[in-house]
């Protein structure tokens, strides 16, 4: 079985990404991501990660190969797709800061949606309507997909998934000219982290594993994520609207504290640990 499945993910790896990767690879560095999900005993986890890491791929893998292999349903969810669409963050940066326009921190996120969700999926109350967003527009989109089957495993996806509160002096040093020109006074910074201690924490301990994809440096998001901006564009054919290089370099500054953050704390705290490199190659993964 675990020879077949080893060709089924080289196979879905290539026509997902269009990269070669060695089935050797494939058995060192993916193929333990799939037996910790079905060797736990656990059914509901975390993955995190820096924009652009991976995620999203290896997340299309599972849910091809999983129930396939294992005999077990997939209920997959991405942060992304519980976002607060522009008009509602509007609202925010005028009540709280203008920093809170752009999407991504803790604070710009429908948490109790998401509870709901985790509790349909803890009491098999099916059909489940997961909400989708359109990063283009920044826009939710009206149509919500309709889960029927049961599933076994909930999954949650997210780049801040699982971060835990920063530290006071960390959280008021400033890395980056986002943060010095706009938020002198840490109300921004001190909000979000306000709701990382509280609603996302509590969320967070909701899920039993943590999986974490670390990159080495954060120089590697802006690649990655104009990366994933222009297959957006070509993908939902809208090259006229989204982001260009000098506002993608300006957005991920939103993320940059909490990403370091996270890179310093999560490789202790996480059950498994992928080590990526610049070229969003996985080199190893560890266990806690």
């Amino acid at each position: 079985m675990q020879t077949k499945l080893i060709d089924s993910i080289h196979n879905n790896f290539f026509e997902l990404t269009n990269k070669k990767i060695s089935k050797s690879e494939i058995e060192k560095k993916i193929l333990p991501i799939f037996l910790f999900l079905n060797n736990s005993k656990k059914n509901k986890f975390l993955i995190s990660g820096s924009q652009g890491i991976g995620k999203t791929t290896i997340l299309k893998i599972l849910k091809k190969d999983f129930y396939k292999f294992f005999n077990k349903r997939l209920l997959t969810l991405s942060l992304d797709d519980f976002y607060y669409d522009k008009y509602q963050r509007k609202l925010l940066s005028k009540s709280i800061h203008s920093l809170m326009m752009t999407r991504g921190v803790p604070g710009t996120h429908d948490i109790t949606e998401i509870l709901s969700i985790i509790n349909k999926f803890n009491k098999s109350q099916y059909p489940i309507q997961l909400p989708m967003f359109d990063k283009l527009s920044d826009l939710k989109i009206l149509k919500k997909k309709i889960i029927k089957i049961k599933s076994d495993i909930l999954i949650l996806e997210g780049w801040c998934c699982g971060a835990t509160p920063l530290e006071k002096k960390y959280l008021q040093t400033n890395v980056n000219e986002l943060e010095k020109k706009f938020d002198k006074k840490y109300i921004w910074r001190n909000y979000y982290n306000l709701k990382l201690k509280n609603e996302y924490c509590e969320l967070f301990k909701k899920f039993d594993g943590l999986i974490y994809f670390k990159t080495s440096s954060f120089s590697h998001v802006f690649k990655w994520r104009l990366k994933q901006e222009k297959h957006m564009k070509k993908m939902y054919n809208k090259t006229k609207i989204g982001m260009d290089n000098k506002e993608i370099a300006e957005f991920i500054q939103h993320y940059e504290k909490i990403t370091k953050w996270m890179m310093k704390k999560l490789p202790k705290k996480a059950d498994l640990t992928i080590y990526v490199d610049k070229n969003q190659k996985i080199r190893k993964i560890s266990n806690a």
